[in-house]
């Protein structure tokens, strides 16, 4: 796991085709920054009706950042719907998935991981005065702001959060605090790398 902490802007998210060539995403970051990536954080932009990817060994959390909504059809015969404003969804990476929109375009936060190689969870929750997180070797943060901003104490050394941007909080030895305060509500995921990988 990378051991630096930063702030990624939304306007450095890179934008790209899926694997399978039906839509477009914003790739905020994966980790390692290579193929055989052990988790990764990207903006789903579903423009048309179309199948998901396929991604063997991965889980998959899907949440709904804009838009009026999106069925998720399984080939299974399950099928579940993502309402406005934040419906989120767990499922495997290697299921038979296609989207559905339900009124116009929608913009789905993609946290994907390899089973294999670490642990995640994602939480959502309002930011109200200060929150506490702790990062260290083997543990690390995600904060992505959904709405208004944030700022960390001054011993993080990272600039203000604003709507849309994306932290990294990391340590490469020992325990370490970082402070977030400001108002408005955030998607913060726990990275734990599993022993061994």
């Amino acid at each position: 796991m990378s051991s630096q902490s930063r702030v990624i802007p939304a306007n450095e998210y890179r934008r790209e085709r899926w694997k399978n060539g039906a839509g477009w995403t914003r790739q905020i970051l994966r980790m390692p920054d290579a193929d055989d990536w052990h988790w990764r954080l990207s903006i789903a932009e579903i423009e048309q009706d179309a199948p998901f990817s396929s991604f063997p060994g991965v889980e998959r959390e899907l949440v709904l950042l804009r838009g009026n909504g999106l069925r998720l059809r399984f080939g299974d015969g399950r099928d579940a719907l993502l309402q406005p404003p934040h419906d989120r969804l767990r499922f495997a990476g290697e299921d038979e998935v296609a989207g559905e929109l339900i009124d116009g375009p929608t913009h789905d936060f993609n946290l994907m991981w390899r089973r294999d190689a670490v642990q995640a969870e994602l939480l959502h929750r309002p930011l109200v005065g200060p929150m506490l997180f702790f990062a260290e070797p083997g543990t690390q943060w995600a904060i992505h702001l959904l709405g208004g901003q944030g700022r960390f104490d001054g011993a993080a050394s990272l600039p203000p959060l604003w709507a849309g941007d994306t932290a990294v909080l990391a340590s490469s030895s020992g325990r370490r605090r970082f402070v977030l305060e400001g108002g408005g509500e955030l998607l913060a995921i726990r990275i734990r790398q599993m022993a061994g990988s």
